[in-house]
C-alpha cells in the first residue's frame, strides 16, 4: 500500500488516503469490501480528478495477466488493468486482431472503456464498443457479470468507475491484419472543409493533425489494411516520418511510408516501447454529430487566433455510433476534435469556455477523461439516457461507495 501521487501529465494529485495494489480476486474482494469508498486507479491517463476517491484507490496492475481467447465466439477475455500494448501482441500472435486501438496503447482497458476512448474510422467503432461481457467487484465485495443483452449492460460499460471495479473485460476479436500507415502535408483547408466525407473516407482510419490560423491542414495520417492506401490529389506526400507535432522528432511514431505491419504497430500514433511525450500537456476534446461537423470546423476556425497561442495540436477523427448511454458517440455518428494544449492550467482555464461557447450550437460532448469546463446540467443535455445511468449507480452503489467528487460534479449530482 502506497501514496497514489500524480497523474501522467502532473496536472493532478491524487487526494486518496492509500494505493492498494491485491495480486488475487480474493484480496482485491476484501480491499473493496473494506473500504468506505474506492476507486480504481489505471494507468493515469485522465487528465483530471475523474480516477481519485474521497477514500482509497486501487491498482489492478498486480492481478494475474491471463489472456483467454474463445476462437468460436471470436471474444478474448482480458484483465481489465492490462494496458492495450501488452494484449495486443499475445493477440496477434495467437492470430486475432482488435478492430479499432487508441492512439496511445498504453492505457488500461478498464480506463479507456469507462471513459468512451476510441480510435479513428468511419466504420471503426469506439474502443467500448468492442465490448461483450465485463466482470466487476461491487461494494460488498460480491462479483457481478453483465453481458451483451442484459439490461443494464449498455449503461455499465462507459461507467466513469461508478458501478464497481472493473476486474475482467471480453473483447470481440477478429483474425489478425496488416495495416500500411501513408501521410499527406499541407492539404488545404478549403479541400477538407469542400468534401469532409472523402478525406475521413480515404482509408480506414483517418486523422487530421493540425493548427486553426493557418490555410492548410498540417498533416493527415491514412491507416489503410494492407499497404497501399487509396490514391489522393491533395497536399503533397510526406517522405519521411513524422510525428503529428511538426517539428518533433518522429522516432516515438508508429511507422509510416505505407510500409505494412502488425495491427497493433499502426493503428496506434505512438509506439508501445517509448514513452510518448513528458507529458507537459493538457488535453481537451469534442464530440460532435457528423452532419454538424464542418460549420463547427468553420467556427473554430474563426476562434483560431485565441486556440493557436496554447496548442500544441489538434487531431480530428472520426467514428460511428452506438448505443452505450454514456459513450461520447451515443446515437450519432460522431467527428472528434482533440486538442493537446501546452500546461497553462490559467490560460486553458479561460480558453475551455470560448470554445464550447462556439460549439454549443452543435451538441458537442466533451471527452469524460479530458479536461472541459461544461457544468452538470449542460452535461445532462447532451445525454438522453443520463437518467437512466443515476438510476443504475444509485441500485448497484446505493451507498455511494465509488462515488467522487467528479461524478457529482459532472453526472450523479
Amino acid at each position: 500500500m502506497t501514496t497514489p501521487g500524480r497523474n501522467w501529465a502532473e496536472t493532478h494529485t491524487y487526494e486518496a488516503a492509500a494505493l492498494h495494489r491485491p495480486t488475487s480476486m480474493d484480496e482485491l474482494r476484501r480491499t473493496v469490501a473494506a473500504a468506505a469508498r474506492i476507486r480504481a486507479l489505471g494507468t493515469r491517463h485522465a487528465f483530471h480528478d475523474l480516477a481519485d476517491s474521497p477514500g482509497v484507490l486501487v491498482s489492478l496492475d498486480a492481478m494475474p495477466a491471463e489472456v483467454v481467447v474463445d476462437p468460436e465466439a471470436r471474444t478474448a477475455t482480458v484483465g481489465a488493468g492490462r494496458r492495450y500494448g501488452d494484449i495486443a501482441p499475445v493477440l496477434h500472435d495467437a492470430g486475432w486482431a482488435l478492430a479499432a486501438m487508441a492512439s496511445l496503447p498504453h492505457i488500461s482497458v478498464a480506463g479507456a472503456i469507462a471513459t468512451g476512448t476510441h480510435g479513428s474510422g468511419d466504420r471503426i467503432p469506439t474502443l467500448s464498443d468492442a465490448v461483450v461481457a465485463l466482470e466487476l467487484v461491487g461494494a460488498d465485495g460480491d462479483v457481478v457479470t453483465l453481458r451483451e443483452g442484459d439490461p443494464d449492460f449498455a449503461g455499465a460499460v462507459v461507467s466513469l468507475g461508478a458501478l464497481g471495479i472493473v476486474t475482467r473485460v471480453t473483447l470481440r476479436v477478429e483474425p489478425a491484419y496488416e495495416v500500411g500507415q501513408l501521410v499527406r502535408n499541407a492539404v488545404p483547408w478549403d479541400s477538407v472543409l469542400g468534401d469532409l466525407d472523402a478525406v475521413t473516407a480515404s482509408a480506414d482510419s483517418v486523422s487530421l493533425f493540425t493548427r486553426w490560423s493557418t490555410d492548410v491542414v498540417d498533416q493527415v495520417w491514412m491507416k489503410t489494411r494492407g499497404v497501399t492506401a487509396t490514391s489522393v490529389a491533395w497536399g503533397v506526400a510526406a517522405t519521411s516520418d513524422q510525428h503529428p507535432i511538426l517539428g518533433v522528432d518522429p522516432a516515438h511514431a508508429t511507422a509510416q511510408g505505407g510500409v505494412g505491419g502488425p495491427w497493433y504497430e499502426r493503428l496506434p500514433h505512438f509506439r508501445m516501447g517509448f514513452t510518448p511525450s513528458v507529458g507537459a500537456e493538457i488535453q481537451a476534446e469534442y464530440l460532435l454529430p457528423r452532419d454538424h461537423a464542418v460549420p463547427a470546423l468553420e467556427a473554430l476556425r474563426e476562434l483560431g487566433p485565441r486556440i493557436d497561442p496554447l496548442l500544441q495540436v489538434t487531431e480530428i477523427r472520426t467514428m460511428p455510433g452506438g448505443d452505450l448511454w454514456l459513450s461520447p458517440s451515443y446515437g450519432r455518428d460522431t467527428v472528434a476534435v482533440h486538442f493537446t494544449l501546452v500546461r497553462d492550467p490559467d490560460g486553458v482555464r479561460r480558453l475551455l469556455p470560448e470554445i464550447e461557447e462556439a460549439l454549443a450550437p452543435f451538441e458537442a460532448r466533451p471527452h469524460w477523461g479530458k479536461w472541459f469546463g461544461m457544468d452538470a446540467d449542460r452535461i445532462a443535455q447532451l445525454y438522453p439516457r443520463l437518467p437512466d445511468f443515476v438510476e443504475l449507480a444509485d441500485r448497484l452503489d446505493p451507498d455511494g461507495c465509488f462515488r467522487n467528487a467528479f461524478l457529482e460534479r459532472t453526472v450523479l449530482g
